[in-house]
């Protein structure tokens, strides 16, 4: 006699019973039992090759977030000694530029904060002028007010 576990990723009656019932509950729950029949043996195999997609995937991450990593935080060794120490260098280089890029984008925004105040407050000089020009001064005038 095998002991077999009953729920396993494939055509058995436990398995298909599942699905019905959960395309009837919830029609993702059939789904997803559809898929773990499918494809529940080959979890494991995708669970890794996603895990080395990840750690292949150096910039997806902010910076500094792969300091930790041997041969300058940037990933593992190549096996070439004059490549790896030409990929550190090239790396510091971008991250050099990536900070600069940084910086002049704060400058710039600031610059158009800058531009924008001095054009609300010729806005507002030229509103107080016009209003002073009117007679009109403040709330407690006595003259008429157009709005």
């Amino acid at each position: 006699m095998t002991h077999t576990p009953a729920l396993r990723p494939a055509w058995t009656p436990l398995t298909i019973f599942l699905m019905v019932l959960g395309f009837i509950a919830f029609w993702p729950l059939g789904l997803a039992m559809l898929a773990y029949i499918l494809w529940g043996d080959r979890w494991p195999e995708f669970r890794r090759q996603a895990g080395e997609f990840k750690r292949g995937f150096a910039w997806d991450c902010g910076p500094g977030a792969h300091q930790s990593r041997s041969h300058g935080g940037y990933g593992g060794s190549s096996g070439n000694a004059a490549f790896d120490e030409y990929r550190t260098r090239e790396l510091k280089r971008l991250q050099e530029e990536r900070r600069r890029l940084e910086e002049e984008r704060q400058e710039f925004e600031s610059f158009m904060r800058n531009l924008r105040m001095a054009r609300d407050k010729e806005e507002f000089d030229r509103f107080m002028a016009e209003r002073r020009a009117r007679g009109t001064t403040g709330p407690g005038s006595e003259g008429p007010i157009d709005v």
